[in-house]
């Protein structure tokens, strides 16, 4: 079977991906009447991120019909193309829910196994982020980079916390030494964003741990692709583990700080 052509995937997930953006806008003010959690009372899922996904879905296979898919509302199929699509419906729920504006579309595609396009929908802001590996990174179609930044105490840097109670307790005592050795910290509730935005400048760099892949898939492609060192905190690739964007200049710094404060095992 033929590798498939990256450009074309990006095409296919930039389509899908502001598809399902344009539903979210659309279902936005009546999103709280059908709301259930899943692994938590604060881990809340809707119908609009269930409807979301399937859009998606639908669309990527009615194209692909032999690719790969992991969706985070369930939708998992083997494919035999050596192509997955890692698809977000709806990254930042609670903020959708609550009518906060910071939530996104996340879709990446995967090639044997490594991430090759991603691409972030903010239908907020209006903002479309997308990757091709080895091409560079993009806002709205114009090219972005992660900061010039070389002092970790003037880096404002993003993060964000668990489901379960307990392991909140322990991410926000690694707060504890990293605030006063940074210039601020930000949680949006949206890894996928944070991501993009270490991407192009809004934040010098991000931290999380526990993401699934699709919170992390696309953003870290992204981020990656903008010249942000992208890695788990032990230098390998971002995963479930740890995900870790930084702007090159503060990477090291920053990196010893969050083990020290012991971000890997909170």
């Amino acid at each position: 079977m033929p590798r498939p052509n990256p450009d074309e995937l990006l095409e296919l997930a930039l389509t899908v991906a502001c598809d399902a953006a344009a539903l979210l806008r659309e279902r936005r003010l009546a999103a709280r009447s059908e709301v259930t959690t899943k692994s938590s009372s604060t881990d809340m899922v809707s119908d609009v991120d269930r409807d979301a996904e399937r859009l998606v879905v639908e669309a990527l296979l009615e194209a692909r019909p032999d690719d790969g898919i992991l969706g985070e509302e369930g939708a998992e199929q083997t494919g035999t193309s050596g192509v997955r699509w890692v698809v977000d419906p709806l990254d930042g729920t609670t903020n959708y829910l609550y009518g906060l504006p910071v939530f996104a579309v996340s879709v990446a595609a995967e090639l044997d196994g490594s991430a090759v396009v991603g691409v972030v929908v903010d239908p907020s802001q209006g903002e479309t982020f997308a990757a091709v590996r080895g091409a560079g990174a993009t806002l709205d179609g114009t090219p972005i980079h992660a900061n010039d930044i070389d002092d970790l105490a003037q880096a404002l840097v993003g993060t964000g916390f668990a489901y379960d109670p307990r392991r909140r307790g322990l991410q926000a005592a690694v707060l504890a030494p990293v605030l006063p050795a940074v210039r601020d910290i930000r949680r949006s509730g949206a890894a996928a964003v944070d991501l993009c935005w270490v991407a192009c400048g809004r934040l010098d760099a991000f931290y999380e741990k526990g993401l699934a892949p699709w919170d992390h898939a696309a953003g870290a492609l992204i981020a990656s692709e903008a010249g942000a060192v992208t890695d788990d905190l032990h230098g390998g690739p971002v995963s479930g583990d740890f995900a870790f964007a930084s702007a090159p200049g503060i990477s090291d710094p920053l990196r010893a700080l969050l083990t020290r404060a012991g971000a890997f095992e909170a």
